[in-house]
This record gives C-alpha cells, structure tokens and sequence, in this order.
C-alpha cells in the first residue's frame, strides 16, 4: 500500500507547529476562522475572529497573492486558525508554514475548546 493515512499526514503536520491552547493565543494574533458558515451558524463564533473559509485560506494569506488580504502582507504575521475541533486547522497552519508564514499555529481543540475555556463567542444558535 503507497501513500501516508491522513492520521500520519496530520501528525506530521503537529510536528512543525507551536499549537496553543485558547488561553495560549498570544497578542496581536490574527485569529482565523475556517469554518464553513454552516458549522459557524450553529456553533457561534469567536468575536474578532477574521473568518476565511478552509478552500481559500493559502490564497489570502501569502503575500504575494494579487487576492491576499490586506493584514496578510508580510511572512511573520502571527496567525492562529481553528476549526471546530482542532483537526482541519492543523493541516491548514501547516499549509500556511508551507507558504512561508512561520509564526502560523492552530488552536489545541478548536472552536469547541474555546467555548469549553468560557471564552466569548456570539451568535450561536440555542441547543
């Protein structure tokens, strides 16, 4: 059997990242949210969070990409992505790494840590 399973391809990916925990998450990082409007609509979301859905992450964040956003303008932005769990988001700050933003981590646990942590979160819908 060729290939790598997506459990080594994510191991691998942990390896290069510093991930933090929500109370971790330094100042003046950019919290990114990937996502998809579904998932944020029923679980809330974490206020200030920049949302960049996972499918156009690479393209918003490298510099030299005539579709980046404006904050993404230089290689040591420090850049913290969550997903709901913490899985996707290890995979796309790995991407990010890949790309030349080092400082890219993910948030241990996700969205759902945070929400675990007590920390803000708006618009959730009531369960």
């Amino acid at each position: 059997m060729s290939g790598r399973s997506i459990d080594e391809i994510l191991a691998s990916a942990r390896e290069r990242l510093t991930r933090v925990t929500p109370a971790e998450v330094p100042d003046g990082a950019v919290l990114v949210d990937i996502r998809p409007a579904a998932q944020r609509a029923a679980e809330g979301e974490i206020p200030g969070a920049l949302i960049v859905e996972r499918n156009v992450l690479e393209w918003r964040f490298d510099p030299r990409s005539d579709a980046r956003l404006p904050i993404a303008d230089r290689y040591d932005l420090p850049v913290v992505v969550f997903c709901s769990e913490g899985y996707t988001s290890s995979l796309a700050a790995a991407a990010l790494q890949d790309l030349g933003l080092h400082l890219a981590t993910d948030l241990t646990g996700g969205f759902q840590a945070w929400k675990r942590a007590g920390l803000p979160i708006a618009g959730a819908v009531a369960n």
